[in-house]
Formats: C-alpha cells, sequence, structure tokens
C-alpha cells in the first residue's frame, strides 16, 4: 500500500520558517518525481515546487522562487519543501504528490497527472 505521509505544517508568523517532510512507502521512491502542491481556500489547487526523481534541476512557482527549496532524500525515501521568509498568502494546505516516470518527463506534473497523493498538511501564516 502506497503511502505519503506530509509532516511539518502549523502556525507560523510571517517572515518564519517551516520545513515540510514527505515520508513515502510502499514505493519503490527513486523511480518517482515528486511534487508539492498547495490549496488555499477559495483558490485552486497550484503547483509548488518539483524534484526528478533523482534529483537535479527543480522547478518553482513563481510565487515561491527564491523562498522556497526543494529537496529530497531517496536513501530515506523523504521529499522537502524548505520555507522562508513566509507571507500570509503562503497559507493553504500543501500536499505531497508523486508520479512514476513512465507516467511522463519531469517538468510536466500537474493536479491532473499525479500518480498518488498525501493527505495534505495545513500551514497558516499570520501577518
Amino acid at each position: 500500500q502506497v503511502q505519503l505521509v506530509e509532516s511539518g505544517g502549523g502556525l507560523m508568523q510571517a517572515g518564519g520558517s517551516l520545513r515540510l517532510s514527505c515520508a513515502a512507502s510502499g514505493l519503490t521512491f527513486s523511480a518517482f518525481n515528486m511534487a508539492w502542491f498547495r490549496q488555499a481556500p477559495g483558490e485552486e489547487r497550484e503547483l509548488v515546487a518539483s524534484i526528478p526523481r533523482r534529483g537535479g534541476s527543480v522547478y518553482y512557482a513563481d510565487t515561491v522562487k527564491g523562498r522556497f527549496t526543494v529537496s529530497r532524500d531517496n536513501s530515506r525515501n523523504t521529499m522537502y519543501l524548505q520555507m522562508n521568509s513566509l507571507k500570509p498568502e503562503d497559507t493553504a494546505v500543501y500536499s505531497c504528490a508523486g508520479r512514476g516516470w513512465w507516467g511522463g518527463s519531469w517538468g510536466t506534473e500537474n493536479q491532473y497527472n499525479m500518480d498518488y497523493w498525501g493527505n495534505g498538511i495545513l500551514v497558516t501564516v499570520s501577518s
């Protein structure tokens, strides 16, 4: 049974930092391109960052570029999202997701073509 479990969310003041983790089990983690999505109340889910199965090149949404850093440790089956200089508009439910390499090349991830999803974790940034 595949599981993606997010942790590290919570309440933070603007300007602060949080580190999200996504622990994967039940799959060959290194075979999956991984991504972080977020969904704010009343908004569409958006792709925040993605990282290919072996690491290396990464993608960031313009709204988080320069503030967020995505990484992964295949030996620990875990992906991370370091979030610095948090803003109130970063408030959302953050979800990790994975897509097998056979599903398409890295860089083409979207909310409709991921194979597995975590349940999501709430990040609230107060002003």
